[in-house]
């Protein structure tokens, strides 16, 4: 059973990803939702999580600052993260990866592509 986060400003597409993640037969304990990456890491104090779903383009700290942020602290350095975002120009890829991201996946998406992309990560 895996504690997952879920960091997009998007209340909806959260919701659509909690979805997403039960059709793609993810076992899910806890599931927390954070709207940018400031929240996310408040949350990631206090609960752990054995993967990160997050967004790139939020308010108060963007997906890639979040992942810099993450990847500094060594508790986190190893947690799965697949973003999620519409940002699908190649250079913001390449970035998310070089961040430290461990996988991408463009909105809109289906659940069998999130399924595919957390199957290499889990």
């Amino acid at each position: 059973m895996l504690d997952v986060l879920i960091v997009d400003d998007s209340a909806a597409i959260r919701k659509i990803l909690q979805r997403v993640l039960r059709q793609a037969e993810i076992p899910l304990a806890a599931v927390y939702e954070a709207g940018d990456g400031a929240e996310a890491l408040e949350i990631l104090k206090n609960q752990k999580v054995s993967l990160v779903l997050s967004d790139i383009n939020m308010p108060n700290m963007d997906g890639l600052e979040f992942l810099t942020r993450l990847r500094a602290e060594q508790a986190w350095a190893k947690l799965p993260v697949l973003m999620v975002s519409t940002e699908g120009s190649h250079a913001k890829v390449l970035e998310a990866v070089e961040r430290g991201a461990s996988g991408y996946v463009r909105k809109p998406f289906t659940a069998e592509q999130i399924k595919e992309k957390l199957a290499g990560l889990l």
